[in-house]
């Protein structure tokens, strides 16, 4: 059998994500003219949003991203974006799967789709890095740093995505929608995320910048190559848009902000004995790749980057009380809002 990316578990279809497999290998046959049908479908374990599978043929292989069954909220699970997104930036040289098609037909398999290349290579869902050197730590968070730095740099007008969302006024706009969709996912609002939901619209930093801004970058979304310090892929890109570049680094940067085994977070080790650099090492490094002196009013974007966090949290535990979410664990979110909004209003005092 072939084998998956190292470090994702690839497991059987998840109960209530089923669908009609002869459906999809009929379609894909008259739409994938090199496919050689049975197409074997198996689940990515990992996730909490779109369900994402792996195709497999005796010759080939794709991953195959959907939404998710069930009732949904507006605007979430929106794969056509992320098709939209990933074509463009492939033609950038920026590493992302090769998109194949898109399905927008909902009699295939239920829910619209896309299909990729399958990417080989490595994928980190520990921070920590066991098994690695320092150095080896040391080039693999480098190289993640120096890939979100360069996609801050695609020229979104020249890649073809005027549209793609608005630009400037971002994170007002992202305050409002984040605060809506938390009110949506919850029957009772925590106090943090009321402080939070008060504090973030009036504190916004002056100035703005509008780059293709990632949404989710963080290393489990990120495939390294199988033996160099290299990323090959950036997965997941649905909540991608035209952003602030200083949200993606900010949530990209979560990680020091939370505790060893609290969400993938950092705090407590020892990073310099580690190899991993510090948060203000790796802030550094972006501002030298992207031409800054430094960055101003970091207590806000990192505020704001948890207080997004704990909204999409919430949405995930929503999801699991109705059944349709991505991953089995998504139930383990219970709290997760509550803890993130808290670490939030830390940092603004």
């Amino acid at each position: 059998m072939l084998s998956p990316m190292l470090g994702e578990q690839i497991i059987e279809v998840r109960h209530g994500h089923a669908f009609d497999e002869a459906s999809l290998e009929r379609y894909l046959a008259r739409h994938l003219p090199d496919l050689e049908p049975p197409v074997s479908v198996r689940q990515f374990a990992g996730g909490q949003s779109n369900p994402t599978f792996l195709l497999e043929t005796k010759s080939s292989r794709y991953v195959l991203r959907k939404k998710p069954p069930g009732d949904l909220l507006p605007s979430a699970h929106a794969i056509e974006r992320e098709f939209r997104v990933m074509s463009a930036l492939a033609r950038q040289s920026i590493p992302v799967p090769r998109p194949v098609l898109i399905c927008e037909d909902h009699t295939i398999i239920g829910t619209p789709f896309y299909v990729m290349e399958y990417v080989e290579g490595r994928v980190f869902r520990d921070l920590s890095l066991p098994g690695h050197s320092p150095a080896e730590r040391a080039r693999l968070f480098d190289a993640m740093n120096a890939t979100l730095a360069q996609l801050h740099g695609v020229d979104y007008l020249a890649a073809g995505l005027e549209g793609y969302g608005k630009p400037g006024n971002y994170f007002a706009r992202q305050i409002a929608r984040w605060s809506s969709q938390y009110v949506a996912s919850t029957p009772s609002i925590l106090p943090a995320m009321q402080r939070l939901m008060d504090w973030l619209p009036a504190h916004i930093p002056p100035g703005d910048e509008t780059v293709i801004a990632h949404g989710d970058f963080r290393m489990e979304n990120l495939v390294f190559h199988p033996t160099e310090p290299r990323v090959t892929a950036i997965l997941d890109w649905e909540l991608s848009t035209l952003g602030h570049p200083l949200a993606d680094l900010a949530y990209n940067c979560m990680p020091w902000n939370l505790a060893h085994g609290q969400y993938s977070g950092l705090r407590g080790l020892d990073l310099a004995a580690l190899g991993i650099p510090s948060e203000d090492e790796y802030i550094v490094a972006y501002c030298a790749r992207t031409g800054r002196a430094a960055i101003d009013h970091w207590p806000f974007y990192m505020a704001f980057s948890l207080f997004r966090m704990a909204s999409i949290a919430q949405g995930v535990y929503a999801r699991s009380l109705l059944g349709n979410a991505s991953s089995e664990s998504a139930s383990k979110f219970e709290g997760t809002a509550e803890v993130l909004a808290t670490r939030a209003c830390d940092l603004i005092g």
